[in-house]
C-alpha cells in the first residue's frame, strides 16, 4: 500500500474526523494505543465508546483505505474501526500491512481486527505472521497481540493453530526468553495475550 498524506488524494478530513478527535481528553489513538477505555470506572467510557462505534458504523470504505496509506496513528484507528464493523473486505490489506510491519503499534489493531473478523482466513494471516516473526527474538513486534488474537480465533473456531507455538521450548517461549525481565512476567503468558483480545473484542460489541 502506497504511503501518502490523506489530502493527496483529496481526504485531508479524516485525520481530524478519525484519529484526533477527542472524546476524552487525549486524542483518539492515543486511547486507542493506550487501552485506557479498557479501564473499570474511566470516567470518559460512555462518549468515547458510542462514538468509536459511530464512526465505525458510517466511515466509507474510500476513507478507511485513506488512513490505512498513511502513518501509525492513522492505520491504528482504521484498524479499529475495521475490526468494530467487521470488515471483511480490509482482510487482505490488513494481513499485508502485518506482515510488513513498516510501522510502530498499528499492529496491534490489524491483530485486533483479524481477531473480529474471526474466520479460518484471519488465523492463517496471524499464523504466518507468528512464524515470520517470533524467531526473531531481536525484534519486539506485534508478537503478544498476534498470538493473543489467535489464540481467541482458535478457541472459537475449534482450531490448534497456536499450539505449536506455546508447547514447551516453543517459538514463544523462546521469543520471550530471549530478554531476561520478561521470562517471569505473568504478562507475557499466553493466557494474558488472549485476555487482553478479549477484552477488546468485548469492547467492540458495544
Amino acid at each position: 500500500m502506497p504511503f501518502q498524506h490523506p489530502e493527496e488524494i483529496g481526504f485531508g478530513h479524516v485525520i481530524k474526523r478519525y484519529v484526533t478527535r477527542k472524546d476524552s481528553p487525549h486524542p483518539r489513538y492515543l486511547e486507542l494505543n493506550s487501552y485506557r477505555f479498557l479501564r473499570p470506572g474511566w470516567p470518559h467510557s460512555k462518549r468515547f465508546t458510542r462514538r468509536l462505534l459511530d464512526d465505525a458504523a458510517t466511515i466509507t470504505d474510500a476513507e478507511l483505505v485513506a488512513l490505512l496509506g498513511f502513518e501509525w496513528r492513522a492505520r491504528l484507528t482504521a484498524a479499529w474501526l475495521i475490526g468494530i464493523d467487521r470488515r471483511e473486505a480490509f482482510r487482505d490489506p490488513l494481513g499485508d500491512l502485518l506482515l510488513a510491519s513498516e510501522v510502530c503499534y498499528s499492529g496491534r489493531g490489524y491483530c485486533f481486527a483479524l481477531a473480529r473478523l474471526g474466520t479460518h482466513a484471519d488465523a492463517e494471516i496471524l499464523t504466518a505472521y507468528l512464524d515470520r516473526y517470533l524467531p526473531r527474538t531481536d525484534l519486539r513486534y506485534d508478537q503478544p497481540a498476534a498470538l493473543g488474537a489467535l489464540l481467541r480465533l482458535d478457541a472459537h473456531l475449534g482450531t490448534h493453530h497456536a499450539d505449536r507455538f506455546t508447547q514447551p521450548d516453543g517459538l514463544w517461549g523462546q521469543w520471550v526468553n530471549a530478554l531476561v525481565h520478561l521470562r517471569d512476567q505473568s504478562g507475557y503468558t499466553p493466557d494474558e495475550q488472549r485476555r487482553w483480545v478479549d477484552l477488546q473484542c468485548e469492547f467492540a460489541n458495544g
